[in-house]
């Protein structure tokens, strides 16, 4: 049987990995820059979680969640505390797509409205109303196209006081990435995310805080939307959250009322996953990571433009991006091919960085080494 070919693969079989680093079946060593798309927060196969996830396996693995799952309370717990949000409530599921759409579907029962803002260069999934969100016409199915959807330009706020004049009473929901990932590592301004919040409360809107890819410390606070200072209505998280053990959840301002049967899931909140995301959560806390994005984040920006060639660097904490000239167009190929570092793109010039949040000075600066002697390889 033939796998579906969906995805552009490197040639490369990873085999082993620890901390910031992979090794492939030829025993080569890599430095892993982007953590495969930013799931890797708290470095690959720490002892903690993997300690945490065998001794969860011999007691129990799953039973669906028609019974009391303690540990689910466990991390409800903690990450209220660690989050800041110990208020809110938790949803949980297996993905970051199913956190969105799952969103979306609490936004719409509780107004009864439709109609979703989203923004241009969004990413929030490839299931059915995540999809439909997502700026991105190559993923859409026909069966996903939907007129509830409102594309706005990002970070514009005079097109989204207009949108809200015409159409104010039919949205149900604004979501939006505090920075986009797929779409380059564009940062949502703390005014245009001010304005969400006082746009959702003068319409009865629901404000939902795509927290997917940059929430779970990678900006250098728990969600990048903090930065802004306004609360969201909800939280919708995966990747770094489990730390490549699939899971997914939201998380619920207390004024959006649970219903019995309204939202369900079969796997989500299961005891394994509850178990990675808990020791995830007791890293971060005990290592500091979120202190170690902040400041190795901000030495990794410092260095970048210093560097002569890369263009318009940005970011929060250890999500990174540059642009690239046309002259370095294969920066991400030599890198890889010719310096054993993984990093990641966003179409069609951006090299993106989401390396552990466990990252260390050293390893930042033997990155910064192998992309000097990728671009002077380039450049000849």
């Amino acid at each position: 049987m033939k796998l579906f070919d969906v995805y552009p693969l490197n040639n490369i079989t990873i085999t082993k990995a620890s901390g910031s680093y992979v090794w492939d079946d030829n025993q080569v060593k890599y430095l892993d820059m982007y953590g495969g798309h930013a799931v890797i927060s708290i470095g690959h196969t720490h002892p903690h979680w993997v300690k945490s996830i065998e001794e969860q396996l011999h007691e129990i693995a799953f039973y669906s969640n028609s019974v009391i799952i303690p540990i689910q309370q466990q991390l409800a717990d903690t990450l209220g505390r660690v989050s800041g949000k110990d208020t809110y409530q938790l949803f949980l599921c297996n993905s970051g797509a199913e956190a969105n759409e799952n969103a979306l579907k609490l936004a719409s029962f509780h107004n009864g409205k439709k109609k979703i803002v989203a923004f241009s260069k969004s990413f929030h999934g490839r299931t059915s109303l995540a999809v439909a969100a997502t700026d991105n016409k190559n993923i859409v199915a026909p069966v996903n196209e939907t007129d509830n959807i409102i594309f706005l330009p990002f970070n514009d706020e005079n097109a989204l006081q207009q949108c809200f004049e015409q159409y104010g009473n039919e949205i149900t929901a604004i979501i939006i990435e505090g920075i986009q990932g797929v779409g380059g590592i564009n940062v949502a301004n703390n005014s245009f995310l001010q304005l969400i919040r006082n746009l959702c409360d003068t319409y009865n809107a629901v404000y939902i805080a795509d927290s997917v890819q940059c929430g779970y410390c990678r900006s250098g606070k728990f969600f990048a939307h903090d930065y802004a200072g306004v609360n969201a209505d909800i939280y919708s998280m995966a990747k770094g959250m489990g730390n490549g053990f699939p899971i997914g959840g939201i998380l619920i301002a207390p004024h959006l009322q649970a219903k019995h049967g309204m939202l369900g899931t079969t796997f989500g909140g299961n005891h394994l996953a509850c178990a990675a995301a808990l020791a995830v959560l007791e890293v971060i806390e005990t290592e500091k990571l979120m202190h170690n994005a902040n400041e190795l984040g901000a030495y990794l920006m410092e260095q970048l433009i210093a560097i002569e060639g890369l263009q318009n660097i940005r970011g929060r904490g250890l999500m990174i991006g540059f642009d690239l000239s046309d002259e370095l167009k294969d920066l991400k190929k030599q890198l890889l091919f010719g310096q054993n570092i993984f990093t990641g793109e966003a179409k069609p010039n951006v090299i993106r960085l989401l390396p552990s949040l466990a990252i260390t000075k050293m390893q930042i600066d033997e990155f910064l080494e192998g992309l000097k002697n990728a671009i002077k390889v380039i450049q000849g």
